[in-house]
């Protein structure tokens, strides 16, 4: 199979189509992942892109790119940011918008695309039967069809990410870590960044729960993974050529990487993230990436659009690894003012209730004996076990459900 060519008039054509809708999003050092690493650390915060992420630049390049052809309007089938942002591109051209998502697709990302004029509808398990579905309807409606990666157009426009990144960074880049889905993002920046200096590496990183790009297709049915955003089932007709031409190395990271790099960049770099768009960090995290030893590395944050339930499980789970959330269970008198007498030690020794439940089914309890299982807040673990122990003190049997401690065991149920 030939390579499919994108030039350089390609990407500048895609570069005016977007100007003045899409931002020239920001660049910014790490301190974090420098210290980390020991090596000069950059994000490039494509998170902040309008309607949070890179993907409105291949709507608008491919819009460009269709010119007349789209009159009727325009269709496509996205797990969520190619959806909203196709749709902001059609509202801003005055063109009608249809799109097709999976069932389950993220809350906030459908509801963008509605709120842009977007008639949303979910179909199917997967991104794959949702563009199935986005083809037979431009077909029948004699819609324009706006593939979310698998497209020239659309690669052009990614690429525009990769001009700016050159542009800032000029001589000093050495290495480029980029998110990989279907493709589109990661081929459009590294022919950009490529073309310049063919010696600035260019990594890719997928997701370890649907990586096409190294296991050839992926799990069928529906794939659950932090990172959805990237969660396609087998690789694009015209990118993965492209990919595998183009990129140096392709990486996966798990789920628990994932959430790390997610926690590390809302905490130290103030950034909300998606799974999907903090998979190079994860990369560089875990060790799967080495960071350029001289020049600057820069990772491509390629999204922000985050359901904020799943921020409140990062939090949880960040604070349990690190030792800030202590989950214990203890038997305590069925009487009045048994569990007040219990919860004020806690309180005593400085520790924050976040929840208690009383837990009676399942165990050897006394006639007058209830088991109660609390969920509290400490500095650290060492705070931990103090509040362990002022309990014990007390003369309370304590079972440590979760902390980050040695002492820590299962519940005995």
């Amino acid at each position: 199979m030939n390579l499919p060519e994108i030039d350089q008039h390609d990407i500048e054509r895609a570069r005016r189509a977007i100007a003045g809708i899409a931002s020239r999003t920001p660049v910014m050092n790490s301190a974090a992942l420098t210290d980390l690493t020991g090596a000069d650390v950059w994000l490039k915060a494509e998170n902040l892109q309008r309607t949070g992420s890179f993907k409105l630049r291949g709507a608008l390049s491919k819009l460009d790119q269709l010119g007349d052809a789209a009159a009727n309007g325009v269709t496509a089938g996205s797990a969520g940011n190619h959806a909203q942002s196709l749709a902001f591109a059609a509202h801003s051209r005055g063109l009608p918008c249809e799109i097709f998502v999976p069932v389950g697709a993220p809350i906030a990302k459908v509801e963008a695309a509605r709120h842009y004029g977007a008639t949303v509808r979910e179909v199917g398990e997967s991104l794959t039967e949702a563009v199935a579905a986005a083809q037979h309807r431009a077909i029948e409606g004699k819609l324009a069809f706006c593939h979310p990666y698998d497209d020239l157009a659309v690669v052009a426009g990614q690429a525009t990410l990769g001009l700016e990144l050159v542009e800032d960074f000029a001589d000093d880049l050495r290495h480029v870590i980029i998110p990989l889905g279907g493709g589109g993002l990661t081929a459009g920046v590294a022919i950009a960044i490529k073309r310049f200096d063919p010696t600035i590496k260019v990594t890719a990183v997928q997701a370890s729960a649907c990586a096409p790009y190294l296991n050839g297709i992926s799990p069928s049915g529906a794939v659950v993974t932090l990172a959805d955003g990237i969660a396609v089932k087998q690789p694009g007709v015209i990118t993965r050529p492209l990919v595998e031409h183009w990129v140096d190395e392709i990486v996966s990271v798990d789920e628990n990487a994932i959430a790390d790099a997610m926690v590390l960049l809302l905490e130290r770099s103030k950034l909300v993230v998606e799974g999907a768009g903090a998979v190079g960090v994860a990369a560089l995290m875990s060790g799967q990436v080495s960071a350029a030893g001289s020049g600057r590395t820069c990772v491509v944050l390629s999204g922000g659009n985050l359901d904020l339930n799943v921020v409140s499980g990062l939090i949880r789970r960040n604070e349990t690894q690190s030792g800030r959330r202590l989950i214990l269970f203890a038997r305590i008198s069925d009487r009045p003012g048994g569990l007040a007498r219990l919860l004020t030690i806690f309180a005593e020794a400085h520790a924050n209730l976040i929840e208690v439940e009383h837990v009676r089914e399942g165990l050897a309890l006394h006639v007058r004996e209830t088991g109660v299982s609390v969920v509290l807040e400490v500095r650290d673990p060492e705070h931990a076990e103090a509040v362990v122990a002022a309990a014990e003190a007390a003369g309370y049997a304590i079972t440590v459900r979760s902390f980050a401690s040695t002492r820590t065991s299962a519940l005995p149920f």
